[in-house]
């Protein structure tokens, strides 16, 4: 069994993680249920750098009318390191996972050697509609195409063309993609509802490859079930518009989890279980019937929400607390406590 370690707290809410292959590391904080000063970070020392600087970290729900949604973080919810020198930062802008700021939806690329930013995708309401929400991104082994799931409203996969920026969206209403009707999450033994009745509700969320790059694996956070397509299927098909939904294929039960990591080298699908307060993983080498073992389970676990591996192959996980938000707990402050951890000890 592992254990986990902190490394960094903050007085905000985290949701995503990534290390560069130098070992730096990044987080990103989401206008969820605050108008947060800071929304991607480099963690330094224990210390937060506003990342790449202030200015792109300028914007506030108060002054949005006043500053430019396309080159400014609006409500960031991924960031990732893809090993070949750049840090992408996807951002929905979407603030309280409501209305999409127009404009705003966009995939940016900073030179990780100039701090610069180098590429912006700006999203179309084709690609990202009113109502859909942004939420993780994967690279193909070449860097040539991203992958994104789209946890809003009516889930969905996104496939990008690096070079030319064109983004296709596919599986859009695709049961793979879409909230399990009937399933409720739970957290500390309950259901987790709003004031309104209304319980969690995101669609397709957690996103990984395969090491060799010719499956993608995805699943709803309100859903149980892990699903596979070839990326093949998605970058030439797929990508032109054709119905692809026949190619997906059911990989058996995750449990309802919100982040996904297959270790370097490894078959190992690491999962954040939510509802447990744990992080399990399944061996994908067993096939869909691979069963979901605990690795590490611990109260300070409270929804543990995304991974990032180092270059020395060490695990960190954020834990984003989103049934102590105030989403849930209306008599929760603003600004949510949140924590970055590390994996240690051996996962078997």
């Amino acid at each position: 069994m592992s254990s986990i370690e902190l490394v960094a707290g903050f007085g905000h809410q985290v949701t995503g993680v990534t290390v560069a292959e130098d070992g730096r590391i990044f987080v990103n904080f989401p206008r969820w249920t605050e108008d947060t000063a800071v929304s991607v970070a480099e963690l330094k020392d224990g210390r937060l750098r506003p990342y790449p600087d202030e200015r792109w970290n300028g914007w506030r729900n108060a002054n949005k009318d006043e500053v430019t949604p396309h080159d400014h973080w609006v409500c960031v919810q991924s960031v990732v390191a893809d090993q070949r020198g750049s840090l992408w930062v996807l951002d929905p802008a979407a603030p309280a996972q409501a209305h999409l700021v127009a404009g705003g939806a966009k995939l940016v690329r900073i030179d990780l050697a100039t701090d610069e930013v180098t590429q912006t995708i700006a999203f179309d309401e084709d690609a990202a509609p009113q109502g859909s929400y942004l939420n993780d991104v994967r690279f193909s082994n070449d860097g040539k195409v991203a992958y994104i799931t789209d946890s809003g409203v009516r889930g969905a996969l996104l496939v990008v063309d690096i070079a030319s920026g064109k983004a296709a969206r596919v599986l859009d209403g695709h049961p793979s993609t879409q909230m399990k009707k009937g399933l409720d999450v739970t957290a500390d033994g309950k259901v987790l509802r709003r004031p309104d009745g209304r319980g969690v509700e995101f669609s397709a969320d957690g996103i990984e490859l395969s090491g060799d790059g010719k499956y993608l694996y995805w699943q709803a956070i309100k859903g149980d079930e892990l699903y596979r397509i070839p990326t093949a299927a998605l970058t030439g098909p797929g990508f032109r518009g054709v119905d692809v939904g026949a190619q997906v294929e059911p990989y058996g039960k995750n449990g309802v989890n919100d982040g996904l990591l297959i270790a370097r080298g490894t078959e190992l699908m690491y999962l954040t279980s939510v509802q447990d307060d744990a992080i399990k993983v399944r061996d994908l080498s067993e096939g869909p019937s691979a069963p979901a073992r605990i690795v590490v389970q611990d109260e300070r676990l409270r929804w543990p929400d995304t991974f990032g591996q180092g270059p020395d192959g060490t695990i960190y996980v954020t834990t984003s607390h989103i049934q102590d938000s105030a989403f849930f707990k209306p008599e929760a402050p603003a600004a949510l406590p949140t924590q970055l951890w590390k994996l240690t000890g051996s996962a078997t």
